[in-house]
């Protein structure tokens, strides 16, 4: 073959591999417990992510009703019985996507799986899906901090997944989604001037019955709401003593700590177990650094 032609068929070559994906092998779920959906180009795999051991559903204190109600339907789930699709939805750090590390934690001997899915990689669904099809587990695909714009390919996909009028996830698929709006898509003042009474009932225009479409298709609303500063102080001192216990460490605990952890609360701007496990880490820290 000429010289030159192996050249030119060598820099095709190089150039294809860099749009192929790599060549992966197929997950072993028996040992990985959770996969997140890597996209590569054209196409797309899953990949084994390490999963932390250091998160129990005890550990998420204020959010009790929220617990028993995802808890009950991932065992339904895991039962073979009747479960529905979640939206875990409200204020920031207040616990949703935590709550699904736990339920997987709690609940992977059981056979429950997670693989995550970023929010533009929804519209692969279909393919994410083919690959855990027939699987002797039970998987929930999770997708963290979603929103969309009217439009986008992965509201309309998950829309049909959630709606299983033309694609519909097998038996061993459950899709739990999380967000800070409701309606998964800003709502805007605008959208209200279709709105007409009937019959002394208010029946929302176009713009908003759409916008409510994606969200009425999830079985399930869990909401979060942001915590009361009594919640806050009680989550506060749980982490500090769970990161004492970590560090091998014997911290006292006052008044004047609780003053510290409520500023810090206010000058975030916000009461949630995000903001209370920041304050415990860097109290511990400052607390152990000073003692040497």
């Amino acid at each position: 073959m000429d010289a030159e032609l192996i050249s030119q068929l060598k820099r095709v070559l190089s150039s294809l591999e860099m749009i192929l994906p790599r060549p992966v092998a197929r997950i072993d779920w028996t040992t990985c417990h959770a996969a997140n959906w890597r996209r590569h180009s054209f196409a797309g795999y899953l990949e084994p992510l390490d999963v932390y051991a250091d998160l129990l559903l005890d550990d998420l204190l204020g959010i009790e009703e929220q617990k028993k109600t995802m808890e009950e339907n991932t065992r339904q789930f895991l039962s073979g019985f009747p479960a529905n699709n979640c939206l875990l939805w409200g204020t920031r750090g207040t616990g949703k996507s935590s709550l699904v590390r736990a339920l997987l934690h709690a609940y992977a001997p059981k056979g429950l799986r997670v693989v995550q899915v970023d929010k533009d990689d929804l519209a692969h669904l279909p393919d994410i899906v083919d690959e855990i099809r027939g699987q002797p587990f039970k998987f929930v695909i999770f997708s963290d901090d979603v929103s969309f714009e009217t439009g986008e390919s992965g509201y309309k996909t998950l829309k049909s997944a959630l709606d299983g009028s033309v694609y519909a996830p097998p038996d061993n698929v459950l899709i739990y989604v999380t967000s800070n709006r409701r309606h998964l898509i800003p709502e805007y003042e605008s959208d209200n001037r279709g709105a007409m009474l009937v019959n002394n009932e208010i029946h929302h225009g176009e713009s908003v019955e759409e916008k409510i479409s994606l969200s009425g298709r999830f079985g399930l609303w869990v909401a979060f709401h942001p915590f009361s500063q009594e919640q806050y102080l009680c989550v506060v001192r749980q982490w500090v003593k769970k990161l004492c216990r970590k560090c091998g460490a014997d911290l006292e605990w006052g008044k004047g700590d609780e003053d510290e952890a409520i500023l810090w609360s206010q000058q975030k701007g916000d009461r949630s177990g995000r903001i209370a496990y920041q304050f415990a880490g860097n109290w511990v820290g400052h607390r152990l650094l000073e003692r040497g």
